[in-house]
């Protein structure tokens, strides 16, 4: 990853001004998932593809779900 930096974006509704902080995520280097939050652009979380799968898969079948 030396010399590479992270590409992030965010969602469609996300690049609304009205839309205070947002979730970015970066996938423009091979392997790694980069996620950081667009308050705290400097705190940056990095996975493999394969844990990134693994926690969208988590997060759809409503294993993390706040309001259960």
């Amino acid at each position: 990853m030396a010399g590479q930096s992270f590409e992030f974006v965010s969602t469609a509704f996300c690049r609304d001004k009205k839309v205070g902080n947002c979730p970015q995520i970066a996938v423009n280097i091979p392997g790694i998932v980069a996620i950081r939050e667009s308050a705290r652009p400097e705190e940056v979380v990095t996975m493999t593809t394969d844990a990134w799968r693994q926690l969208t898969d988590a997060v759809k079948a409503g294993e993390y779900d706040l309001s259960a």
